[in-house]
């Protein structure tokens, strides 16, 4: 800043007090100058005495600095006429400019080093530049160390989500409406944390104490976990089917599940009621029941009462078989219409609304959207066309039919695999309405494929990174349908459309009674019967797989057809709709 005089002016601004505090320090020191006034209006003679003393300083300050081994900052001194040059600081100099000061001439270059320090600013090291590797390396490193801090202070090792950031473990974290995981590999966004469905890795004894803690809260029967597992999906929940799921209930006052949902569970966990859409319908009818029965508590608002109640029937279900995503999302939509019901409606109508409101959501969101799937699977099935199908899809099964009632002839291929061969089911159908059918198992799906034209395969959801999550072998027909230049077709609802996020089959998935492995289809007696008491012999049964976006051409959805990669869109478009 330029601090500007007039004549006999005062000063107009001193925002700095430490060009005062100087010149003061100055006089206090034997110098003629006392104030700033004084220094304007001093005359030529004690200007040069002035400059003198100056001298006098840097040459003491030049001594101290060398002492210490400092760069000294030089001072320039200038003689120059009508002008005073006032410098508080290296570097940084304040130009007074007094045009006509009284007593005029002379001029000076002051440095008040008694007052303010002269020593440069301290430089820190820059740190080095990392690469993304380097700095996993140390952030790697930073964690162990603290894990390893905390095991000696007593407090447990491991992460600050009970130490379960494994290869195949999730961490969650909680999110507007629902919950969300994140773990190593690319799973993410667990679809019915918000319904309570338990999405915890089987490993994580934290969470799984928590969990228990909650259940026995509910009053929920907590299933046993199977004592044999395959160790590479340890982190997957597997239940011994051999204990009965009701033998714990208490019955009576302290029961809090509905007898609806306690049938409801066993024909869920039985594989009675099978498939995404029709375990979504007949639990929202259940939930339709429930709501009729309820009777709230008279001190409570009615929401509040059945967000409490509807807790531990959503748990029962969990317990009975996972949640899929397409019954998280039901749940969480029901979940949205109670908290928003208003406080001044009565029970009778609050009733009325969300049982008018689950009518609503089945007729619009499953039956008029697989109707206009259907309608529009139909129009890409021509003349002539060999189409593959695979499991026991009622979607997929449904547009076939749609498209036989239209006079198409065309043949299909119906490729099964074991352990259900759900496939059956859908020969069955194909061939009741005059269709021209083939039934293949999996393992001789490259020798068939290279007289399809076209594949249609169901969703069990659809993943928020484009990826298919669908019956166990739909991955492995997609690729080879890839390879033959064959067109893939996914038939699914948007209701189904999932946040979560996963790349792998491994992460996330479900895992069925290994002893439907060791059954053969046949009544003869099978090998592996006996397969708990060997050491060495692990059974594994997988219920889903998830497919790339890249070997899915097209998905067909009640909003029309759309690429696997506009899936977020529609997510994205749904959540601003809320």
């Amino acid at each position: 800043k330029r601090y500007r005089f007039a004549d006999a002016d005062p000063v107009r601004e001193m925002s700095g007090r430490k060009l005062t505090d100087a010149f003061s320090e100055l006089g206090s020191s034997g110098s003629h100058v006392g104030s700033l006034s004084e220094a304007i209006a001093t005359p030529k003679e004690k200007l040069d005495q002035l400059a003198n003393w100056v001298d006098d300083r840097q040459s003491g300050d030049r001594a101290r600095t060398s002492s210490l081994g400092k760069k000294s900052t030089p001072i320039q001194v200038s003689s120059r006429p009508a002008k005073t040059t006032v410098g508080f600081g290296p570097g940084s100099l304040t130009k007074l400019t007094p045009q006509d000061a009284p007593g005029g001439g002379g001029s000076a270059t002051v440095s008040p080093s008694a007052a303010l320090s002269t020593s440069p600013a301290k430089e820190y090291p820059k740190k080095p530049k990392l690469s993304k590797s380097e700095r996993r390396a140390l952030q790697e490193k930073q964690r162990a160390e603290k894990a390893a801090r905390l095991a000696a202070e007593g407090k447990g090792g491991g992460s600050k989500d009970g130490g379960t950031k494994g290869g195949a473990s999730s961490a969650t974290a909680p999110s507007s409406g629902g919950g969300t995981a994140v773990g190593s590999g690319g799973a993410a966004l667990t679809a019915d944390s918000a319904a309570r469905g338990g999405k915890v890795a089987a490993d994580d004894e934290k969470r799984n104490k928590e969990r228990s803690k909650r259940l026995r809260k509910e009053g929920v029967p907590e299933r046993r976990s199977a004592k044999k597992q395959v160790q590479l999906f340890s982190h997957l929940h597997q239940y011994d089917c051999s204990v009965s799921l009701t033998s714990n209930i208490p019955f009576g006052s302290t029961n809090k599940v509905h007898p609806r949902f306690i049938r409801l569970g066993l024909k869920h966990s039985e594989g009675k009621i099978s498939g995404s859409t029709a375990r979504c319908v007949s639990m929202l009818e259940a939930m339709r029941e429930f709501i009729g029965d309820f009777t709230p508590n008279p001190n409570k608002q009615y929401g509040h009462d059945l967000l409490a109640a509807i807790s531990p029937l959503i748990s029962f279900l969990a317990q009975c078989r996972q949640l899929s995503d397409s019954m998280g999302n039901a749940i969480k939509f029901l979940k949205k219409e109670v908290s928003e019901l208003p406080p001044d409606l009565s029970n009778d109508d609050c009733k009325d609304t969300l049982q008018h409101t689950i009518d609503k959501f089945v007729q619009e969101r499953i039956v008029l959207a697989q109707q206009v799937i259907t309608e529009a699977a139909r129009s890409k099935i021509q003349d002539g066309d060999v189409v593959l199908v695979h499991g026991g899809s009622a979607l997929v099964v449904q547009a076939l039919l749609e498209a036989r009632a239209h006079g198409l002839n065309f043949r299909v291929v119906v490729v099964d695999s074991r352990p259900k061969c759900s496939g059956t089911d859908v020969l069955e159908k194909c061939i009741a309405a005059g269709i021209k059918s083939t039934y293949v198992l999996i393992n001789a799906v490259s020798y068939v494929m290279r007289d399809v034209t076209k594949v249609m395969l169901s969703a069990h959801a659809i993943l928020a990174n484009g990826f298919v999550m669908g019956r166990v072998g739909s991955s492995l027909i997609s690729m080879i349908a890839k390879a033959h230049s064959v067109p893939v077709l996914v038939l699914c609802e948007t209701y189904k459309f999932s946040e979560r996020v996963q790349t792998d089959a491994f992460v996330f998935n479900e895992l069925g009674d290994p002893n439907v492995v060791a059954k053969l289809p046949f009544d003869k007696p099978s090998k592996l019967e006996g397969w708990e008491n060997i050491p060495s012999l692990g059974l594994l049964n997988l219920i889903f797989d998830v497919t790339p976006p890249e070997f899915i051409d097209m998905v067909v959805t009640d909003i029309g057809m759309i690429p696997c990669t506009s899936v977020p869109v529609v997510l994205r478009v749904k959540e601003q709709q809320k």
